[in-house]
């Protein structure tokens, strides 16, 4: 399970969330600019330090404010790729893949590259590459280090609609392989619609809904059953 039960205040807003989610498929994290997506990515990746609550991936505590752990970012098993991709500029795909890897040339590694079609492209340095495939590249270097959660913000979201579809399919392909659990942030409700196996809506720093493929439709969210306004493990 993922678990996330949060009070985070910043500036004039605040991040008041309650999830437990499986820890499976991909989940789509969607909402308007402003509801929180940011915010709780930031969270879950250990680059912002919440205000109270607890945060646990499978079990393992990740951040809990009473029992004061903090687990740092790189070793929290959780995987980033961000809007950009961020490759490393000077080194090949190839190389830039095999970066903190401890599995080049395993099973994993060639599923990973057959998944997201770059077998052509290992040899490339990424100024040679189209903004899909660096993404695609950016998306399997953060999967070699086979983490237990992978988080990829807005990673389509410059993509014209022909690349965007490809690399849409691209992403479900490699996750259905791969069982490497996902969330997936974004704006656009149709790219998440196409992708996700359950959606959660943020919307002014609270679960608005909760859906899945099953229901079709969202429903309103039914807050998990709290002790003191946080439900934490202790």
């Amino acid at each position: 399970m993922i678990e996330i039960h949060l009070r985070h205040r910043q500036g004039s807003f605040r991040l008041d969330v309650d999830l437990a989610l499986p820890a499976q498929g991909i989940i789509g994290l969607i909402g308007r600019s402003g509801s929180g997506k940011s915010t709780l990515f930031s969270c879950l990746a250990g680059h912002i330090r919440p205000t109270r609550g607890c945060i646990s991936l499978c079990g393992r505590p990740l951040y809990h404010s009473e029992e004061r752990i903090n687990v740092p970012p790189a070793r929290r098993g959780i995987g980033v790729v961000f809007q950009d991709g961020a490759l490393f500029p000077h080194m090949s795909v190839a190389r830039n893949l095999a970066y903190g890897a401890n599995n080049v040339g395993t099973a994993f590694w060639h599923e990973v590259i057959e998944a997201l079609d770059l077998a052509h492209l290992l040899g490339a340095r990424p100024a040679r590459l189209s903004g899909g495939e660096r993404q695609r590249a950016a998306i399997a270097r953060a999967l070699m280090a086979e983490p237990a959660l992978l988080l990829l913000d807005e990673p389509v979201s410059a993509l014209d609609p022909g690349l965007k579809a490809r690399t849409l399919d691209l992403i479900a392909k490699v996750q259905a392989r791969t069982q490497v659990p996902m969330i997936f942030i974004s704006h656009a409700p149709e790219e998440v619609r196409r992708l996700c196996d359950q959606v959660v809506t943020l919307q002014g720093g609270r679960i608005h809904s909760v859906a899945s493929s099953e229901w079709r439709a969202a429903r309103p969210f039914a807050a998990v059953a709290s002790v003191g306004g946080l439900r934490c493990a202790t």
